[in-house]
């Protein structure tokens, strides 16, 4: 079992930048591989990035590719995603997700726990 708890989302001019913290409880955090998903309005939730047990292996979305960096501090219980070059169209809810396993899936289904989200808006 895994609590999640986003923080840093904001409002944000195109082509700035924004730091996602996700905090999670739990004894084995580590073991976990932990993602992101946002949820823009009117859309689906999509697939973010996500990042293995031990953070060697990461997997990022064609539209974040370059921008978007998932990280995670097993010690802290802590995974991050820092958004670089943000565009209007990175306007959603981001949320947190875990799964145990070792991994980094991409789709909704394979996740068992989620935060409630932290909103991004970016403006043009």
């Amino acid at each position: 079992q895994v609590q999640l708890v986003e923080s840093g989302g904001g409002l944000v001019q195109a082509g700035g930048s924004l730091r996602l913290s996700c905090a999670a409880s739990g004894r084995t955090f580590s073991t976990y591989t932990m993602a992101w998903f946002r949820q823009a309005p009117e859309k689906e939730r999509e697939f973010v990035a996500a990042i293995s047990w031990t953070g060697g292996r990461t997997r990022d979305a064609d539209s974040v590719k370059g921008r978007f960096t998932i990280s995670r501090d097993n010690a802290k219980n802590t995974v991050y995603l820092q958004m670089n070059s943000l565009k209007p169209e990175d306007t959603a809810v981001y949320s947190c997700a875990a799964r145990s396993g070792n991994l980094p899936r991409t789709m909704e289904k394979d996740y068992d726990y989620w935060g409630p989200g932290t909103q991004v808006t970016v403006s043009s």
